[in-house]
């Protein structure tokens, strides 16, 4: 299997029920452990669907904010959803669009693990800001802390063992606190921390975890896409055995991402 085929992220609507309702609770706590000053300048990267954005300008009423993706489609959905000073392009985050140092803050939300080389993206965000500038990101933490995600894995791992190799928790090693802090220390930033974010996902029912699964937008969707109805059958019913519920038949469960956040070195060139 070609794991890179799966990485589908193409639809707005389809993205908001998989991922986009959590990707916004976390999005609200990295902003808010940035505690970032107003009227200053950011680029957000891998931008999606406009979400950080979103965020970012609300809580901090920036200068500016540029947000870049490479899909059309999440570029034009975000660009419905977040008003203002907000500015969407279509662009490889591996070659950003913005001069150097003319940004005030590089921001990332969930995207850094689906970049081909995350050290040079990541270099690539400090040449974009100015010296002192704040470079920052999160990521979902698929080994251990994503709930919903790990729990498929397992199911679908049980029912087909060759899908371990497509497990998110296995392809992005760089999904941990001291992998983060190592990118972020070679890319040749400082004052590098990093913070776990812990949010709540609750489902209504089973078939509010299940469907989203069937719409094809990431990894583990484009997994189930590529499946026969009757694995596909066997795969859902595994995962329907493996999850709690509550007496109602809602499922409670936790998502957990890893935040990174450094500094471009004062004095550092601007080439």
């Amino acid at each position: 299997m070609t794991k890179e085929r799966f990485d589908v992220w193409a639809g707005g609507s389809a993205y908001e029920r998989y991922m986009g309702r959590w990707s916004r609770l976390v999005a609200e706590e990295f902003a808010a452990w940035l505690d970032c000053a107003d009227k200053l300048r950011w680029v957000d990267v891998g931008c999606g669907t406009g979400v950080l954005s979103a965020v970012m300008t609300a809580r901090c009423r920036p200068r500016w904010v540029v947000g870049i993706d490479r899909s059309e489609p999440f570029v034009g959905a975000a660009r419905t959803m977040t008003p203002g000073s907000t500015h969407f392009v279509v662009a490889d985050a591996m070659s950003l669009p913005v001069a150097d140092a003319s940004c005030d803050g590089a921001i990332s939300g969930l995207a850094l693990n689906f970049l081909p080389v995350p050290t040079a993206a990541v270099t690539e965000m400090a040449r974009a800001v100015r010296p002192g500038g704040l470079v920052a990101a999160y990521v979902w933490d698929y080994a251990d802390g994503m709930g919903f995600i790990r729990r498929f894995w397992d199911a679908a791992v049980a029912v087909d063992p060759a899908a371990a190799a497509l497990d998110e928790g296995r392809r992005f090693p760089v999904c941990r606190p001291e992998r983060l802090h190592a990118v972020w220390a070679d890319a040749g930033l400082v004052d590098v921390s990093t913070t776990s974010i812990e949010v709540p996902t609750v489902f209504s029912d089973f078939g509010d975890l299940w469907d989203p699964f069937l719409a094809g937008q990431g990894p583990a969707p484009g997994y189930v896409a590529s499946l026969e109805p009757a694995d596909r059958h066997r795969v859902r019913d595994a995962l329907g055995s493996a999850v709690p519920r509550r007496p109602d038949g809602s499922i409670a469960l936790t998502a957990r991402a890893w935040a990174v956040r450094g500094r471009r070195a004062v004095g550092a060139a601007t080439n």
